[in-house]
């Protein structure tokens, strides 16, 4: 239902503030300096946005061969980051070379050949890929240039009136060229228009972003910083007291009615594609502004207009109904989703041309939701958030193109061959095969201990996204940190939660949904353990075995068994050598293994009809790492082996094995990740033993 509320304060254009250090760049040679310049860019997200722009220094340097100098082209490489990229990270070039490939040049049929004898210029024999970008910084005169994507100069450049309102705000100082698709052409013109015009400071590109230079490192930084502040103080002034895309239709959810949403939305959303996908969620004020407002299906249906945008987030996103989210609306989502994949396919067949390369995925990957936010889904979480990042990028763009005149997106076709460019395609084939885990995502309960932090490195090594749960705020934080830093917070999560309380184990399940689209992969591993003669087994501590053990194993595969239901998923227990073999003063702990076990083989007859298997992994004697061997448990488990609690435990467990070895956590980590990929694709309601052999605990 519409709700009209008086116009909100339009969200403002960030403006670049100078980091750069004097004492820091004194000590740095000519790359160094382009490294720093670059680093410093790439962090500031008023600049650009990660894997946006390229940056490029001509730099004095000894030939091999000849022993001349000459001079050498350092520009950002393909596919590389402003904000991360390292000296590695830049292709060198003979300029002389690139230079000398204008003589090949006939006209934009062959833009490709162009980019294909670009390898033939490298310089000392760098492996790193020239970018399609290469050919604008090397015909410009200037020691230092930037092709940055601002949202406040795109906002210029894809707006009807953006070329008067560049002459407006730098008085000449920065000139305006047509769109032109990257490449030999670009490079040319952007040329010839400097030549024409002395002492400009830059080049607005339309639909497209600015490239800017100066002689040296620093200054041409805060040219690039001076271009884009100008034009963003100017766009704050124009769109000051003036509603932001027509004004508000709708009124957002509170935020925590939003984050309730937002769970259950994106696990519908991915349940929509036939693969595995994982999600990112954004209700920022800038997207909710957009979402709510009277313009917001007008302008998305235009589609986004810098290239740097819309090769990650398609052309057009998909605009969903709240209502289709509902139990009611399934159908309605279904349908919208084919007729998305209908539309994108006759936008395929329309622009085609011979050697065209083959269809992609025809999916939508950005979702705007009103009163909600913004959803997206890729492959894996970077990409999402990635995609998500830069279609804000594109609501800022038309937020400033509609204070400015209209926004304009880029023709059909001239869009269809930036998505469907050879060149594009070469990158993409150029990126690592996906691992077999990619896609999907991981819970783990008591995650951060001995067999829940291995079984969430073998998984992230694999491609998978993991939320740890635990109890234990401090151990869940070293241990998300840890993690975070060996594979990335991009694909790591943490929760802290009693296992043993129902609302905290589906708030736990809520959190996974919300942050990546669900669960595919449940390890139920909390543990506790205890051991008393019966006679000295307290009815407090039998109840608490079963606990951890029975009734958190039983609530968090319940709470799975909904966020599974559509694609499959693995269920893996972590049970015991105890489940199957009797062992002295243990009784509580061993029948809560058993009946674990046994929950396992009732949870697989249940699952199996929906593709969720359900396995068990027995581990024996785990010490290295656990919390449990930690605890009174050790000193309990020594004396009723008639040993003492030191090394002699460890070794006696080793000397029981039938193979005389220790058990480590990552033995545990390796059976469940058989279980919980497509190794294990036929096998549920199974038990895998890995105790390094124990004839009594051997299954029937």
């Amino acid at each position: 239902m519409d709700r009209p509320t008086a116009a909100r304060k339009p969200t403002p254009f960030l403006v670049p503030h100078s980091n750069w250090s004097d004492e820091t760049a004194a000590h740095l040679s000519e790359a160094e300096r382009l490294l720093y310049r670059s680093n410093l860019l790439g962090a500031d997200l008023a600049v650009t946005n990660f894997g946006g722009g390229n940056t490029s220094a001509k730099i004095r340097e000894r030939e091999p061969v000849s022993g001349k100098e000459i001079e050498v082209l350092w520009v950002k490489g393909s596919g590389g980051d402003l904000g991360s990229v390292r000296l590695d990270g830049f292709a060198t070039l003979y300029l002389e070379k690139v230079r000398a490939l204008e003589k090949l040049y006939a006209s934009k049929a062959d833009e490709d050949a162009m980019a294909s004898l670009l390898p033939h210029c490298t310089f000392g024999l760098n492996p790193r890929a020239a970018s399609i970008d290469t050919p604008l910084h090397a015909f410009l005169p200037f020691a230092h240039v930037d092709h940055v994507h601002p949202d406040a100069l795109i906002a210029l450049a894809a707006s009807s009136k953006g070329e008067r309102a560049t002459e407006e705000i730098f008085e000449g100082r920065v000139g305006w060229l047509g769109w032109r698709r990257p490449g030999f052409d670009l490079a040319l013109r952007i040329r010839d228009l400097v030549r024409q015009h002395k002492g400009l400071q830059g080049i607005i590109l339309a639909g497209h972003g600015v490239i800017c230079w100066a002689d040296n490192a620093k200054d041409c930084y805060l040219n690039t910083l001076d271009l884009i502040g100008r034009a963003a103080g100017w766009l704050n002034e124009q769109q000051s007291g003036k509603p932001a895309f027509g004004g508000e239709r709708l009124v957002a959810h509170p935020r925590s009615e939003r984050a309730a949403l937002a769970a259950r939305i994106l696990l519908k959303l991915r349940t929509q594609i036939d693969r595995f996908t994982v999600g990112h969620f954004d209700d920022s004020d800038a997207v909710l502004e957009f979402v709510c407002s009277k313009d917001a299906a007008r302008l998305a249906s235009i589609g986004t207009s810098c290239p740097d945008h819309f090769l990650r987030t398609k052309i057009h996103p998909l605009v969903v109904d709240p209502s289709w989210v509902s139990d009611d609306g399934s159908s309605a989502l279904a349908k919208a989703f084919e007729d998305y994949r209908v539309s994108y396919r006759a936008y395929y067949e329309r622009c085609r041309e011979a050697d065209t390369p083959p269809l992609r995925d025809p999916n939508p990957v950005v979702f705007l939701v009103p009163e909600v936010g913004l959803f997206t889904l890729a492959s894996d979480k970077a990409t999402a958030r990635v995609a998500s990042e830069f279609y804000v990028n594109a609501i800022n763009v038309m937020r400033g193109a509609e204070t400015v005149g209209q926004y304009v997106g880029l023709p059909e076709k001239e869009a269809f061959g930036i998505e469907y460019w050879k060149l594009e395609e070469a990158k993409l084939r150029r990126q690592p095969k996906p691992k077999p885990l990619a896609g999907r995502v991981a819970l783990i309960t008591g995650g951060a201990g001995g067999i829940g932090s291995a079984c969430a490195r073998r998984l992230l090594a694999e491609g998978a996204c993991v939320v740890l749960v635990d109890r234990s705020e401090e151990r869940l934080a070293s241990m998300s940190e840890a993690l975070s830093e060996a594979f990335s917070a991009d694909v790591v999560r943490s929760r802290l939660c009693d296992v043993t309380d129902e609302n905290e184990v589906e708030s736990a399940f809520d959190f996974a949904a919300r942050e990546y689209g669900g669960v595919d992969i449940l390890i139920a591993n909390a543990g506790i353990a205890s051991s008393a003669p019966v006679t000295e087994t307290s009815v407090k501590m039998w109840r608490e075995n079963y606990a951890v053990l029975v009734d958190a194993y039983f609530m968090a595969a319940r709470a799975a068994f909904p966020l599974m239901a559509a694609k499959g998923g693995s269920i893996v227990f972590i049970g015991s050598k105890n489940a199957l073999a009797a062992t002295p003063n243990a009784a509580a702990y061993s029948s809560a293994k058993a009946a674990a076990v046994h929950l396992a083989r009732c949870l697989a007859l249940e699952g199996a009809p929906q593709g969720i298997r359900v396995n068990v992994v027995n581990p024996d004697a785990v010490i290295r790492g656990s919390q449990i061997w930690g605890s009174s448990w050790r000193e309990e488990r020594a004396r009723a082996y008639g040993v003492n609690a030191g090394a002699e435990l460890e070794t006696f467990y080793k000397e029981r094995s039938l193979l005389k070895r220790e058990v480590l956590p990552e033995d545990i980590a390796e059976a469940v990740l058989f279980f919980a990929s497509d190794l294990s694709a036929k096998s549920t309601g199974n038990i895998l033993n890995v105790d390094a052999g124990n004839a009594q605990a051997f299954t029937r």
